[in-house]
């Protein structure tokens, strides 16, 4: 009764794995969730789902078909594919070595700060590890004066700090002016952007002291700004230097206001040396970048080309003119944003909350364990020794073949730890202060890596498909170029044969000898058409201006582009059409006109012939493929898709 139970479940079991193969190729199988991936990333959109699907599955077949092709001849082992695929393989695995759902929600997050800019003020003590206690107790007290001080309404700061720092301790404090996402360390801006207007942190501790941050007023985001400067640069004090340069301010923003060129007067007067060979332009900014006045007077510019009045900061007197503005995208839909704010997330220090998070998936993943049996003293000991003095020594019951930890395939030995922790410190300085156990942590993090890494297609299906999707492009086309595109190519007498045996595939529509030319702008094609018109030679417009290219021949009259329904005759020029992408322009001169249906010659026709060869010889060696492999399609689970 057990044997019968188990070879009906057995047989259950084999009906219900076949049932999901949606067809097969010789030997080989294509499962339906295979399908579907393909299918789903290849869709578009149509009035007839289960046709296209139909025509998917029969180009999905012909696709199986082609790279098993490759696979008979063996090009997946051509050192050049095989170069090609570690090189992709490489590219692409560093985006699988991270949790993508923490990523995705940090980088929501900074979408979501994106949004609005907070003025900051600032309060802070500073420790260090020489201070006493009874010092350190002192700023203790003074942070948390500062914090009562401000919760009860104060805001002559300059008072508060002054008192304190009197009667406690040095309290300091600072008016940090407008910030955004990314201003400030991360630690600072999860405390900031948890205020709300008006409201006062905690006392906060870290690494350096105590602070405080109060939330002054919000704003929507005013984003970036490009403009160009005349720095009329002045000396800390010198108050001679300072009246002369407001002088000359105000001498050049009356130019401007007369009609004066911008950059002129910035090459003429500037004292920026980075900018005024450049009409005194700036790289585009955000807000925290320069000094705070100077941005509340770049962001007050209503309209590009406006010129702001003189205005002084600590480094002089500045006239500024408005180039552009970027306001902060306010959809997540701006994929060039959103892919802007995931690389500034990487690479700032906040990533690290998703790297703690994914390495302690990777050490369960990977089956990382200690060997608990190695005594830590003995460890350093023998580690030391070896990083001193490159002795290699054993300690109580370890030495360098000891393994250290091991992961569910793979040993690593208490040697290899003592090489990493010699090469790090002699080639780091950071590192050689570093202790035992950091050391120790950044090289399980970094073995846990390499081992996760090393068995990526395992861990991660997508890692996976992607890697065979691109395995697979790279053989069919190797395998096209040999079977189809070359050997059509080369085939001199087939392609001729091939022309004589469809020879009324190829005639001409009707068709003109015609010249294009392809024009910079539309003030380089009217200049081409007048002069034309005037009856100057097209080829020596041509030679004479850059601006101008042509290319003549003989075209079908639906090739030519044309602005509108065009009665085509022999002198024609037609009226520019203009392409609103780059804004060039093209027109045309008709030098012959020829009715339809005339035969086109082999030299004509040759790039057509080319083609439907190519198609023929496909579709001949499709059928040779369907021969040694015959597909066979399970209807009943195609059917279900639909469902």
């Amino acid at each position: 009764m057990k044997k019968l139970f188990l070879f009906v479940a057995f047989i259950l079991l084999i009906s219900i794995t076949y049932s999901q193969v949606l067809f097969t190729y010789g030997s080989h199988s294509v499962s339906k969730d295979e399908f579907l991936r393909a299918y789903n990333k290849n869709k578009t959109a149509t009035t007839d789902p289960e046709q296209a699907m139909r025509e998917y599955l029969d180009l999905y077949t012909k696709f199986k078909l082609k790279v098993q092709a490759a696979k008979d001849m063996h090009l997946d082992t051509l050192p050049s594919l095989q170069s090609d695929l570690q090189n992709f393989t490489t590219q692409i695995e560093n985006n699988y070595l991270q949790d993508e759902k923490e990523v995705d929600a940090l980088v929501n997050e900074a979408f979501n700060r994106s949004q609005k800019d907070i003025h900051v003020q600032h309060f802070y003590v500073l420790i260090n590890d020489k201070m006493s206690p009874a010092d350190t107790l002192k700023l203790y007290k003074a942070i948390n004066e500062a914090y009562d001080e401000l919760k009860k309404g104060g805001t002559d700061y300059d008072e508060i700090v002054s008192e304190i720092k009197e009667k406690i301790a040095p309290l300091q404090g600072n008016d940090l002016g407008w910030i955004t996402v990314f201003t400030l360390p991360y630690e600072f801006e999860n405390i900031i952007y948890g205020l709300k207007p008006g409201q006062v942190s905690k006392p906060y501790r870290s690494k350096k002291g105590w602070h405080i941050f109060k939330n002054e007023e919000e704003r929507p985001a005013v984003g970036k700004i490009k403009v160009a400067q005349i720095l009329f640069a002045v000396p800390a004090g010198n108050i001679n230097m300072r009246d002369h340069a407001k002088q000359l301010a105000d001498s050049v923003y009356n130019a401007l206001r007369s009609g004066a060129d911008f950059g002129e007067l910035a090459k003429q007067y500037s004292n920026d040396r980075r900018t005024y060979m450049n009409d005194g332009i700036l790289p585009e900014f955000g807000v925290a970048t320069y000094d705070g006045g100077f941005e509340k007077v770049a962001f007050s510019l209503k309209n590009d080309s406006d010129i702001s009045k003189p205005f002084q900061t600590e480094f002089g007197y500045h006239i500024i003119r408005r180039i552009s503005r970027s306001p902060v995208p306010e959809n997540k839909s701006d994929e060039a944003y959103i892919a802007n704010l995931k690389q500034q997330v990487l690479a700032d220090s906040r990533i690290a909350l998703a790297k703690e998070k994914f390495l302690k998936e990777v050490l369960v993943k990977t089956d990382y364990k200690k060997n608990n049996a190695i005594n830590e003293k003995d460890l350093w000991k023998i580690t030391d020794t070896f990083a001193i003095s490159n002795k290699k020594i054993s300690s109580g019951n370890i030495n360098e073949n000891t393994t250290l930890f091991s992961f569910n395939n793979a040993k690593v030995k208490v040697g290899d730890w003592m090489q990493y922790v010699k090469n790090v410190k002699n080639a780091y300085a950071a590192h050689a202060s570093q202790t035992h156990d950091e050391l120790y942590k950044s090289y399980v993090s970094l073995a846990a890596l390499e081992n996760y890494k090393s068995r990526l297609e395992k861990f991660n299906p997508e890692f996976k498909y992607q890697v065979q999707e691109f395995k697979d492009g790279n053989m069919l086309f190797e395998v096209m170029e040999r079977e189809v595109w070359s050997k059509a190519s080369a085939d001199s007498v087939g392609l001729e044969k091939y022309y004589n045996d469809h020879k009324t595939n190829y005639k001409w529509n009707a068709s003109a000898d015609a010249v294009l030319f392809s024009c910079a702008n539309a003030t380089a094609a009217k200049t081409a058409v007048d002069e034309i018109n005037k009856g100057e030679k097209w080829n020596d417009l041509v030679k004479d201006n850059s601006q101008i290219q042509a290319d003549s021949g003989r075209y079908e009259l639906s090739q030519i582009p044309v602005k509108e329904k065009t009665n085509f005759t022999a002198g024609l020029v037609t009226a520019p059409v203009v392409n609103s992408g780059d804004g060039t322009s093209i027109f045309s001169l008709i030098i012959k006109i020829y009715p339809e249906n005339e035969q086109r010659s082999f030299a004509d026709a040759r790039g057509l012939v080319i083609n439907d060869y190519q198609n023929f010889l496909e579709k001949k060696w499709i059928g040779e493929l369907k021969k040694k492999y015959p597909v066979k399609v399970n209807e009943k689970v195609f059917l279900s898709i639909k469902q």
